[in-house]
C-alpha cells in the first residue's frame, strides 16, 4: 500500500469504497476500490462483471474508470440516478459511460455531459472532459463549433471546460496533433475568453497556450501581444504571463 493510501483513516476509506461520501483529493480518489464501490453503487451489477472489475485493480485509474462505465452500460444501470450519486467517482463513470453510449452524436454527448462538466466536484470535472476528448478531437471542427457557446456560459466550469477538454496535450490524455501544429484552429474557443474573469477560467487559457508554445512558441507570442493590446486588462495580462512562462 502507497504511503497516501496508509495516510486514509479506515474508517474514511471505508466510506469511500461504499460511496457514501465524496472523494476530498487526489489521493483519496486514487485509493478508491473500484470493485467494492461498484458492488455498492449498483447491488444489481452481477459477480462476473465484478470480478472483471477486480482483476484490473493494477490497471491506470483512466482505463479502470472505462471500464467501469462499460460495465455500466452491459448491466443496464441507471445512468440518471448514478448521476446524481454522492460519490464523485460514480459520477466520473458516468462521464465515461456517455462517451461510450453507441448511437449518440457528438452534440447529443455534449448535452448529456453539460451537467457533469458542471459538476460540484473538482473530479467530476476532470473525469467529463477527459472522457469525451477522444470524440472531440476526432471530430475536431464540429467540437470546436459546439463548444464555442459555451465559452459564453454563465457557469465558469463550462467556460473552463470549453478550452480545457481541446488543450493540444493536456495531462493524462493523448495529444491532439492537428491543435499542436494549427493552434489558430481553437481561435474561437480561445479569444472570447482572453479577458475571462474567473480565475479558474483564466489558468486553463494560459494552460491551452503554454501547451502550444511547446511547439509553435511564435505564434503565442503574437497572440499574447496582440490580446494585451486590444484588452489592456488585469486578467488579459495575467493569461499572457502564465501562457508564456515556458518561453525564453
Amino acid at each position: 500500500m502507497s504511503r497516501g493510501v496508509a495516510d486514509i483513516a479506515p474508517a474514511r476509506l471505508a466510506l469511500l469504497n461504499g460511496g457514501t461520501v465524496a472523494s476530498a483529493t487526489l489521493t483519496e480518489g486514487l485509493a478508491i476500490d473500484f470493485t467494492r464501490l461498484l458492488a455498492a453503487a449498483v447491488p444489481a451489477i452481477g459477480a462476473a462483471r465484478l470480478e472483471r472489475m477486480r482483476a484490473q485493480a493494477a490497471t491506470g485509474i483512466t482505463g479502470r474508470m472505462a471500464l467501469a462505465a462499460q460495465l455500466l452500460l452491459d448491466a443496464g444501470a441507471d445512468l440518471a440516478l448514478l448521476q446524481a450519486h454522492p460519490s464523485d467517482t460514480v459520477r466520473g463513470w458516468v462521464c465515461f459511460a456517455i462517451a461510450a453510449q453507441p448511437g449518440l452524436t457528438l452534440s447529443q454527448q455534449l448535452a448529456a455531459m453539460r451537467p457533469l462538466a458542471d459538476d460540484g466536484h473538482f473530479g467530476v470535472r476532470e473525469w467529463a472532459w477527459l472522457a469525451l476528448r477522444p470524440h472531440l478531437a476526432a471530430r475536431l471542427d464540429e467540437a470546436i463549433a459546439l463548444l464555442a457557446p459555451w465559452t459564453a456560459d454563465p457557469s465558469e466550469r463550462l467556460r473552463r471546460f470549453a478550452c480545457e477538454a481541446l488543450r493540444p496535450r493536456g495531462v493524462w490524455c493523448a495529444h491532439i496533433p492537428e491543435l499542436k501544429q494549427q493552434p489558430q484552429l481553437a481561435l474561437p474557443l480561445l479569444q472570447p475568453l482572453r479577458a475571462d474573469p474567473a480565475v479558474y477560467v483564466q489558468d486553463a487559457v494560459a494552460n491551452w497556450l503554454n501547451d502550444a508554445a511547446k511547439s509553435q512558441p511564435d505564434w503565442v507570442r503574437s497572440l499574447c501581444a496582440q490580446w494585451l493590446l486590444e484588452s489592456p486588462v488585469a486578467a488579459t495580462a495575467r493569461i499572457c504571463k502564465r501562457a508564456q512562462r515556458s518561453l525564453s
